[in-house]
């Protein structure tokens, strides 16, 4: 056992020269990290507002797909298909908000000329 441990050793010590001849380490990487620099508070506060939204309208959608699936579950029974009924209503009521949400954002985003939602962009057909 002891010998198997010190032939790994050794052979661990052969390679530490190898690593040890090279002169340049680049740190940071050509393109890595400029984004950072150039962060505003402006630019974390949209950040974080997109995140949130994306967070919220994911968060609705499960709820929404687990309704369903509550639904189908019941098996006819009437109080476990009210109740799913009700969660699927919920979730496309928040569903709603949160893209109503969005549109309000965009149209302040037009009107006023800033930039609140910087990192999501609205799909188009065209290029």
């Amino acid at each position: 056992m002891i010998s198997s441990i010190k032939n790994k050793l050794q052979y661990a010590l052969l390679a530490i020269p190898a690593f040890a001849q090279e002169n340049n380490i680049d740190i940071k990487p050509s393109g890595f990290g400029d984004e950072i620099t150039t962060m505003t508070i402006g630019g974390i506060i949209s950040g974080a507002i997109s995140l949130v939204l994306l967070v919220v309208a994911l968060v609705f959608f499960f709820v929404l797909i687990m309704g369903g699936l509550k639904w189908v579950m019941s098996g006819g029974d009437q109080k476990n298909v009210e109740a799913a009924r009700n969660q699927i209503t919920n979730a496309l009521i928040g569903l709603a908000i949160v893209f109503a949400t969005f549109a309000i954002m965009k149209l302040i985003e037009v009107i006023f000329g800033i930039t609140i939602l910087g990192g999501i962009a609205v799909p188009t057909f065209n290029k």
